[in-house]
């Protein structure tokens, strides 16, 4: 049996909330993840089969929620599909961003697998916030209003500022970091019966290590 690759961060008789480490899919589908997914190494560890509620990108690592019951997987979908989720990232993109702003811009999947911004496409909004400006790199929070797949990763290319590490959208940056610096650090659910409930997750090593490094290049 493989070694779990997550950490615990909150887990009560509704849900279980997780740290994932960038590498590792959600759950099983195309392309290859390092190890199990997570929903199946979360099952072993419950013992039973969790409910799905929301993924991250393989490169991407934070937060992730699984229900354990279908009241509460039907309530935190629900959250999610209509933006009550609040949501946090932290990204270091190539380049100096000094303003904090907003990318409202609509995505569509092209047959590449590679998504974009078309006016044919779902809506999309994310906003971010600069936290340390460098003169090559950007350590910054991003909050996306919805939840549109690979979203943060196209609305900061589409201003400039890939994502360094990306090895989708921004392949000349791959060299630059051990992974893609991208982090779901915090998620905030509000319950039916009015607690309010907060899951964060520091960026690990290897994401620091990656911030170090652009940070060096400047």
């Amino acid at each position: 049996m493989s070694k779990a690759s997550f950490s615990i961060i909150h887990e009560d008789d509704r849900l279980i909330a997780v740290e994932k480490p960038a590498g590792v899919l959600v759950v099983k589908g195309r392309g290859d993840g390092e190890g199990k997914p997570l929903a199946a190494q979360v099952q072993t560890y419950l013992n039973r089969k969790p409910f799905v509620v929301h993924r991250l990108d393989r490169e991407t690592s934070g937060v992730v929620l699984f229900a354990k019951t279908p009241a509460m997987h039907k309530e935190l979908c629900t959250q999610f599909e209509s933006r009550r989720i609040g949501k946090r990232y932290l990204a270091v993109v190539q380049g100096a961003l000094e303003l904090a702003g907003t990318v409202d811009q609509p995505l569509r999947r092209f047959g590449s697998g590679r998504i974009g911004i078309d006016p044919r496409g779902k809506n999309a909004t994310t906003r971010y916030r600069p936290l340390e400006t460098h003169d090559t790199a950007t350590l910054l929070h991003a909050f996306p209003e919805t939840g549109r797949q690979h979203q943060i990763r196209v609305h900061l290319l589409s201003i400039g500022f890939p994502i360094i590490g990306d090895p989708l959208y921004h392949k000349n940056g791959s060299e630059q970091a051990p992974r893609m610096l991208l982090h779901a650090e915090r998620l905030k659910i509000s319950l039916p019966d009015g607690e309010v409930l907060t899951f964060k997750s520091d960026p690990p090593a290897d994401f620091q290590d990656g911030y170090n490094l652009a940070k060096k290049a400047s």
